[in-house]
């Protein structure tokens, strides 16, 4: 091994050593009592020392000395680590950090020079200006120096002694360690690994095109070698998978560090959790997703937890909580960033858009809460009060959401007014090679990414409730969970022709599920994902383009992105696709409503919760009886309730001009009610405080719901009121708020 590769490896070495030193050292001010942690920094420091005299590195030498001096004392008990020290350790590991910068751009440490912070060390430990010994790693010198020390100074831990000999015993070992790392480890050229994982991807297309080539042939020894190929290419792909994934400790490492000399800086307390740290991804994710979570940590600390004092005045502890967690679900990496701070205000974020001019005044009025929340991600836009080194520039939230983007991810955003925000990011394992299934729509094939598929759902029309209509809005009812549908053929502009059996590829962007209608699933197969040309690039409904086995070229469609172009995750925000997870405050109305127009002046809002269905109706065929009118739908005789009627003091029926009817079905699970309104607006999400012991018949509170005062109806109530008899049996309709 030659200078330059001993020295390239003591580089190497020397950083991964040094991001772990920054965790050790802000978790050793917490329990500086924790003496296997210190005589692990004590080596660290010890082993770069050794080496950077040993190369000629004089500068780095004299610092690391003086640091291994001031560790030697705090690891024999001598002295406490308190504040002042780690700063100046931690001064310490960024110094060293510079000189193997500049040692590895130039080949010497470079013009900065490191006694000022050598005499600061040499302070902290009590004694004079530390410099090495003459003839560097020499144990004598080492070893008498702490034996002086040991003399003079009282120690400060009555296990001193005892731990002096350990130390001096494990110094022992190390000084005369092998110098070769372990056997078990080699060091591969990044280049390297991305040269063979492009083999590997180019092996997995020629293998597909062979598989597809022998499915048509009846030969049975081509067959066999086909399928031992085959084996041998997937074990070869994980295989070489494997060696880029890494451990997103990797990229945490480093937050301990940040939150500590942020929340200093910023005059807070916080105590940063990590759970997780040994999930693995590809290493180019892993890269590419550094910069977000360094933005949403620094986010997190510096505009969301409060000052000490501003948390005791709301009745929480001094300390804020920032905690990040990675876990696997669904072949895909989920890293949730949360803390518990003051939350975001949507009323600040829309007062800051209002005065870059980024929205009108009309335009943020018909933006709900949470749409509100999303407006932080717009560029230019920050909610902090003034400019600082750390933030309010109003560059950073835009564009963590576009580097998420920019890997296939999404990015959930959910805060609580003195709650507390938390960020949701969700990204590929890799973008090399991925299981996909291969859709046909309109003529087209089409991959779909696994990871984002939940289930496949084929439709018969003839043989059950197929898709309905909200409001102009294709939906499919899904055990008992209402999912918007997006027709592929027409998102894509294709040409459509009527199909009478749809298949829907029921798929998840983020915290939303919704239905894809497509004409056939093909099958599946584990594609190569090539990125797309400048023509393509900047479409947001594609995620790539790959070679089948048949040698032609489809594209992989972006799932986030067509939720977007469908208008299910971004404008619409609809709810009508999951349940809400959040919990209620006590005495609150939050749920999903059914928002309705009576007469064209008067809104009204129905419970989501035990809502069966929407249905459009011919006023024709509606029948009457003695008492009330009905309805004969899906084979069932239902009753109809005029909401207009009841609301207004009679349950008679009220004559319509229009030719249809629009009618919401409540279920008790015995028996159906249908509820008449005028026009059926929207789903929404609401929460509002229950009006207690005001209750106006079926109206249990009135709320200003999309800018507009809503009746928010109870139904048992209102089946009460119209039909008497009929408490018992449908007291468990709807889920009112009796």
């Amino acid at each position: 091994m030659n200078d330059q590769e001993i020295i390239q490896e003591f580089l190497d070495e020397s950083r991964e050593n040094l991001d772990q030193l920054d965790g050790d050292l802000v978790v050793l001010e917490k329990d500086p009592r924790d003496s296997g942690r210190l005589g692990s920094v004590f080596r660290t420091i010890h082993t770069i020392k050794g080496t950077c005299g040993f190369l000629g590195f004089d500068k780095l030498e004299n610092v690391t000395h003086a640091g291994e001096s001031l560790l030697a004392r705090l690891r024999d008990g001598h002295l406490i680590l308190k504040p002042e020290i780690t700063t100046a350790l931690l001064a310490l590991v960024d110094m060293v950090r510079r000189f193997l910068s500049n040692i590895e751009a130039t080949g010497h440490e470079g013009p900065e020079e490191c006694m000022e912070l050598v005499a600061t060390l040499s302070r902290l430990k009590g004694g004079s200006m530390i410099l090495p010994p003459e003839k560097p790693g020499s144990r004598r010198g080492a070893t008498n120096e702490r034996a002086a020390d040991v003399a003079v100074n009282p120690a400060l831990n009555p296990a001193a002694p005892q731990l002096a000999a350990e130390h001096a015993a494990e110094q022992e070992a190390s000084d005369n360690r092998a110098g070769n790392p372990g056997e078990g480890n080699i060091r591969v050229d990044v280049g390297l690994l991305d040269r063979l994982m492009n083999l590997v991807g180019e092996l997995v297309l020629a293998r597909n095109q062979i598989v597809q080539y022998s499915a048509s042939r009846e030969d049975n020894v081509l067959a066999g070698m086909v399928q031992r190929l085959d084996q041998i290419a997937t074990e070869l792909q994980e295989g070489v998978m494997k060696t880029r994934m890494q451990p997103i400790a990797n990229v945490w490492n480093k937050f301990p560090r940040l939150a500590r000399d942020l929340a200093l800086a910023c005059g807070k307390q916080v105590c940063l959790t990590l759970e997780g740290a040994d999930t693995e991804l590809d290493r180019t994710i892993l890269e590419a997703i550094k910069d977000p979570l360094t933005h949403l940590v620094r986010n997190a600390i510096d505009h969301g937890i409060e000052t000490p004092e501003a948390r005791r005045a709301r009745g929480k502890p001094p300390e804020g909580r920032v905690s990040l967690r990675a876990f696997h679900e669904g072949g895909r990496v989920h890293i949730e960033v949360a803390d518990d701070g003051a939350g975001i205000s949507t009323e600040r974020i829309k007062r800051r858009a209002l005065e870059k001019a980024l929205l009108t005044r009309a335009e943020l009025d018909q933006l709900n809460e949470r749409q509100a929340l999303e407006l932080i991600f717009l560029p230019g836009l920050s909610t902090a009060e003034r400019v600082t080194s750390v933030s309010g520039r109003g560059v950073g939230m835009d564009v963590v959401k576009t580097h998420v983007a920019k890997i296939g991810g999404v990015l959930e955003l959910q805060s609580r007014p003195a709650q507390g925000t938390l960020v949701k990011i969700t990204i590929p394992l890799t973008l090399a090679i991925i299981p996909a299934f291969i859709v046909t729509c309109c003529g087209e094939r089409f991959a779909i990414p696994q990871g984002s598929v939940l289930e496949l759902v084929r439709l018969d029309p003839d043989k059950g409730p197929g898709i309905e209509w909200l409001n102009d809005t294709p939906v499919y009812r899904l055990r008992g969970k209402l999912l918007p549908v997006i027709d592929l053929g027409k998102a894509l502009k294709l040409p459509h022709g009527p199909a009478t059996v749809i298949n829907l590829v029921i798929l998840q962007a983020g915290e939303r599920s919704f239905g894809l209608a497509v004409d056939r699933v093909n099958d599946t197969q584990e594609i190569v994902v090539k990125p797309l040309g400048k023509l393509l690039g900047h479409s947001p409904l594609y995620a790539g383009a790959t070679i089948l086995g048949d040698g032609h070229v489809v594209l992989i469609l972006d799932v986030a992105g067509i939720a977007q172009h469908g208008r299910v995750v971004q404008e619409a925000r609809r709810r009508v696709l999951t349940e809400i997870a959040a919990p209620q405050a006590p005495g609150s109305v939050g749920r999903l409503l059914l928002l309705c127009d009576l007469d064209g002046q008067r809104r009204v809002a129905l419970p989501f919760d035990k809502l069966q269905r929407l249905e459009e109706i011919a006023a024709s065929a509606v029948e009457k009886t003695i008492d009330r009118e009905m309805v004969q739908c899906r084979g069932e005789a239902v009753p109809l309730i005029r909401l207009s009627a009841t609301l207004s003091g009679g349950c008679s029926p009220v004559a319509t001009g229009s030719a249809s009817l629009q009618v919401a079905m409540y279920t008790d699970g015995a028996r159906k009610v249908g509820i008449v309104v005028e026009r059926i607006l929207d789903i929404v999400e609401a929460e509002a405080e229950r009006e207690q012991g005001t209750a106006r018949g079926p109206i249990v509170n009135t709320a200003v719901i999309c800018g507009r005062v809503t009746d928010l109806i109870d139904v048992p109530a209102l089946l009460s009121a119209h039909h008497p008899a009929s408490r018992r049996q449908c007291a468990s309709v709807g889920g009112g708020a009796s």
